[in-house]
């Protein structure tokens, strides 16, 4: 797959949203830039709809969807072809059997190390303790990418450009916490 081919070809960079829900947040990173191409992937369809709205109601035009499954679509783009990737608020499986089927998971991060530029970010949200632990400490493990926090407030605070969704909007009224990670894909070469 070609992902360039998709966008019109002044688009700067590209983005991918894994899991993007109802739309809210990959509609608003593309309203905020539209010199860059988003694709999202997600198979339920209510979310689908919500998106598609949001697309017709802003006329975005850079804009894809993919419903098909993450680890499908990931195998399909092309080396260092992804500037940002977005896993915001995924479900965390919490019982300890299901845990296999967590996004994130070494197959996935070795997936998105290859695709994504080198220095590129890759931006995790969850208000599940125990996910947030788990996916700290694969990433931290992986060769490939790391962790630039310096202070607790680069992941207890949503940077400014990094849109509320409505399942954060749930959590912290339900008095949950969220976190929220940015990690860098280190140079190719240097890992």
């Amino acid at each position: 797959m070609r992902p360039n081919a998709l966008f019109p070809p002044d688009l700067r960079d590209l983005c991918l949203e894994i899991g993007f829900g109802g739309g809210e947040h990959l509609a608003r990173q593309a309203e905020l830039h539209p010199e860059t191409g988003f694709l999202g992937c997600d198979l339920f369809t209510n979310g689908i709809a919500s998106l598609v709205r949001h697309i017709d109601e802003r006329r975005l035009e850079n804009v894809r969807i993919a419903d098909v499954e993450a680890t499908l679509l990931l195998a399909a783009l092309p080396d260092a072809c992804i500037g940002r990737v977005f896993l915001l608020f995924p479900d965390p499986w919490p019982k300890r059997r299901h845990h296999k089927r967590r996004f994130v998971q070494p197959a996935a991060l070795d997936a998105l190390a290859r695709v994504l530029a080198d220095d590129a970010e890759f931006r995790f949200a969850t208000d599940h303790s125990p996910y947030a632990r788990w996916t700290l400490a694969l990433v931290l493990a992986h060769e490939a990418f790391a962790w630039p926090a310096e202070t607790a407030d680069d992941w207890r605070r949503r940077p400014p450009d990094w849109p509320e969704t409505r399942y954060e909007a749930a959590a912290v009224a339900g008095g949950d916490r969220p976190v929220y990670f940015a990690f860098r894909r280190l140079p190719r070469g240097t890992e």
